[in-house]
């Protein structure tokens, strides 16, 4: 073969072997780690990524979801392991959504150092070392729960509020904003319990809400619970006494299946509802345009609503109160 015609097939060679570089640049590994993986908050994450995945697909970029997190909320050195785990891999990036907004900053931190991006999703982290922050506005949603309380009993009762965990940066969010309004909107409400704490499952959950409830279980009007779980628990422990119905008024935070039962059923007054399938979404896509060099915002809200039994049948709310999870996990 010509000297010449050698040195142009080896250019075309080369050239070839640059445009499959390139290809392989359009396929990323990235790891989705929830605070849990038990409650159907969780598995609607998991299907906004997976719908993320299916959309990039067909702009022909290739991505592997991975997805693992500890089995309880509470788990800290678990989750901890599972970052450090997929630092070590040197996975393309990780999507994070830290059960605690302290113990999780030295790993995301060292995260960045070694060049693998995080997007933190759901709960917030006291940290900047991350690419962007794509959640509900945890804040306005306590606030819609006071308000909703609030107008149920018409300004006047007692309260009890049953937190969710220490450390838990959007629940404490939704804390915050629901005891504020209370004081500036309807400040002849008496809060009977503020600092109690439920723990990570329906079980400590239900155990909490029957502790209280022996103690302020005649004298409660309203109640505010910010998770799923503590939704769940307190009505099964208001049952129990025969005190569901409306007898007293509960404000409930997410559409797990059996809180939107007990919506349908009388037993919770209103439902605070995030948007988790568009947060995995938001999450994955964000993170995508970032490796993919894009300039992302630091901070995507991800809409919050509430549900009630007066427009829980309008068709935006069904799609909160019933994402189409099978449609993406097969």
């Amino acid at each position: 073969m010509n000297p010449i015609c050698r040195c142009a097939l080896a250019a075309l060679l080369f050239a070839g072997m640059l445009a499959g570089t390139s290809a392989a640049d359009k396929n990323y590994t990235i790891a989705v780690i929830p605070k849990g993986t038990t409650h159907e908050f969780w598995q609607s994450i998991h299907a906004g990524t997976l719908k993320a995945k299916e959309e990039l697909a067909a702009k022909g970029i290739k991505i592997e979801v991975i997805w693992k997190g500890p089995l309880r909320e509470d788990d800290r050195d678990q989750q901890i392991q599972v970052v450090e785990n997929f630092m070590t891999r040197r996975v393309s990036g990780i999507v994070l959504a830290p059960l605690d907004s302290q113990a999780l900053v030295n790993p995301v931190a060292n995260a960045a150092k070694a060049k693998v991006p995080v997007v933190i999703i759901d709960s917030g982290l006291k940290t900047d070392k991350y690419v962007s922050f794509v959640a509900t506005d945890n804040f306005k949603g306590g606030q819609l729960a006071a308000e909703r309380l609030g107008q149920l009993l018409g300004g006047k009762g007692n309260i009890i509020l049953l937190r969710y965990a220490v450390g838990s940066a959007s629940t404490e969010a939704r804390e915050e904003g629901f005891l504020t309004t209370l004081k500036e909107k309807f400040p002849a409400l008496k809060i009977l319990s503020s600092e109690q704490h439920s723990g990570a499952t329906r079980e400590t959950a239900y155990q909490a809400s029957q502790n209280i409830l022996n103690r302020f279980g005649r004298d409660v009007n309203g109640i505010f619970c910010p998770n799923e779980t503590v939704t769940i628990g307190m009505t099964k422990a208001l049952r129990e006494i025969g005190r569901a119905q409306g007898k007293v008024k509960i404000i409930g935070f997410d559409s797990g299946t059996q809180s939107v039962l007990d919506l349908k059923n009388g037993d919770v007054q209103g439902l605070v509802l995030q948007n988790p399938v568009r947060m995995g979404y938001l999450g994955v896509m964000t993170l995508v345009q970032h490796l993919e060099g894009e300039k992302v915002e630091n901070r995507l809200d991800t809409g919050v609503t509430i549900a009630t039994p007066e427009n829980m049948n309008d068709p935006a709310i069904v799609e909160l109160l019933n994402p189409p999870l099978e449609k993406y996990l097969k």
